[in-house]
């Protein structure tokens, strides 16, 4: 009796948890489609999809830091060699940019399959470094094939063809709305792929890779995977971003650019995916507001921001708030604790 009358409670309890769950999920969706139909009514409408652009770049950067522990300081390669792709098929072609950006893409995606392999039998400061060594060799081929790239000019005049429709191709206001589902489907591929089984066991080569091999599973198989994924996000958010602004400069494939989105997802917060949004609304509003007042010393700015960000809240603003809110709710209840942390979007390092 004692038994029975023990274990009871814990059955009730599990189908409230996991329908609270349930209900925080989609109230969190429902508010960032909210946000992200509403952006460009409050930001300038080129700032918005600037906004839209780094937020898949850093999810996509946080897909490979934050899930299998691998820090690239080379994504710059896939999100500027797909935005020059992109450009070229617009400019030269004259796809619809929807069509351009997605086989930007694919060849980011191309490109990084061999990178990936010589890549992930290195891990830490190693792993880094080499990806920064294959980003600056694409940066030196972008910058001397000067007949394709236009070298230090870029590419210049890139169209936002659309199918005909003008609107869109004229007005960044239409034409956010209607690069916004291409942003959207990447970011639900993300988190697909973070609550997928193949997510799971990314963690776990994350965490303990001796285990994972143990277990049976190819390590290093999987981290090529993720990290050709990965390349094709910041490819996807590359040359949407290109498109928008109608040219491709050198500054796409540089090495600030791979610093720029690491400091976007650490200051939103690794692993969590929702933080790199957070990240991205921070730095690109901060750096369109200085710029905007004539303030020349952008990067001290926003560099102090991170140093403050790093300092107060070490898991990044939204994994430090999600933190406390579990904290809070979940406070001498365990089960609500452990399903809490879960709203984040997955498991945090």
């Amino acid at each position: 009796m004692s038994a029975t009358t023990t274990t009871a409670p814990a059955r009730a309890d599990a189908p409230r948890t996991v329908l609270g769950r349930s209900n925080r999920h989609w109230l969190l969706v429902g508010l960032g489609l909210v946000f992200a139909l509403a952006l460009p009514w409050f930001v300038y409408p080129p700032v918005a999809m600037d906004i839209a652009a780094w937020a898949l770049f850093a999810v996509a950067l946080d897909l490979l830091l934050g899930y299998a522990g691998l820090l690239s300081f080379g994504h710059a390669a896939f999100w500027g060699g797909s935005a020059y792709v992109a450009g070229l098929a617009a400019l030269q072609w004259g796809l619809p940019f929807p069509l351009a950006a997605l086989l930007g893409a694919a060849f980011a995606m191309a490109l990084a399959y061999p990178i990936g392999l010589l890549s992930v039998r290195r891990t830490g400061i190693y792993f880094a470094m080499v990806t920064l060594a294959f980003a600056q060799m694409l940066f030196f081929v972008v910058n001397q094939w000067r007949g394709v790239t236009g070298g230090e000019n870029g590419l210049q005049g890139v169209p936002r063809s659309f199918f005909g429709i003008e609107a869109v191709e004229t007005d960044a206001f239409w034409f956010y709305y209607a690069a916004l589902p291409l942003i959207l489907l990447g970011m639900w591929f993300a988190w697909r792929v973070v609550h997928s089984p193949f997510g799971r066991v990314l963690v776990a080569t994350r965490d303990n890779p001796a285990r994972a091999r143990a277990l049976g599973y190819d390590v290093d198989r999987y981290r090529v995977l993720v990290f050709v994924l990965s390349a094709g996000l910041a490819g996807l958010a590359g040359g949407l971003f290109a498109i928008s602004h109608g040219f491709v400069s050198l500054q796409e494939v540089s090495w600030q650019t791979s610093g720029k989105v690491v400091l976007i997802t650490v200051l939103g917060g690794i692993g969590t995916l929702w933080g790199a949004v957070v990240g991205a609304v921070i730095i690109v509003l901060l750096e369109d507001t200085l710029a905007s007042s004539g303030f020349e010393g952008i990067g001290i700015i926003t560099g102090s921001v991170f140093i403050l960000v790093v300092l107060l809240f070490r898991r990044g603003v939204w994994g430090t708030v999600t933190d406390l809110l579990a904290s809070r709710r979940g406070r001498g209840r365990p089960t609500e604790d452990s399903v809490a942390a879960e709203d984040g979007e997955g498991p945090t390092s």
